[in-house]
């Protein structure tokens, strides 16, 4: 269990480069085979993003603090406040995530329901 933590840390962090990510569970989905969730919170600094990326799987985004810009490829931005939610679909290219202030952080939850192992976060291709 301990690899995998480490395996989603690594592939969130290399994505949101300026983004502190602290995984939070992993567990299998009893009765959909094959299909797990993953918790994790995503901390952005001021004025901090991400790159353009993808995530193989159902993406829940919950705003804890601070207030968030989300866009997926071919939809609208977005800016999201505390108690907010964004999702994404396995298909959408996650174009924007960043944090719409340059002076306070932003944390948001994020929830994900995907294949058994596979990495949550990937480049965009």
């Amino acid at each position: 269990m301990k690899c995998v933590w480490i395996a989603l840390c690594l592939a969130a962090c290399s994505v949101a480069q300026d983004a502190k990510v602290t995984p939070l569970m992993t567990k299998d989905l009893t009765g959909i085979a094959g299909k797990e969730a993953t918790m994790l919170t995503v901390e952005y600094p001021p004025g901090g993003s991400s790159a353009e990326h993808r995530h193989n799987a159902h993406t829940f985004v919950y705003v804890l603090e601070g207030s968030v810009v989300m866009q997926v490829k071919g939809g609208n931005e977005v800016t999201l406040g505390p108690g907010q939610t964004f999702y994404e679909s396995p298909e959408d290219i996650h174009a924007v995530s960043r944090n719409a202030s340059t002076t306070k952080p932003a944390r948001f939850l994020v929830f994900f329901v995907k294949q058994k192992g596979a990495p949550a976060t990937a480049p965009a291709k």
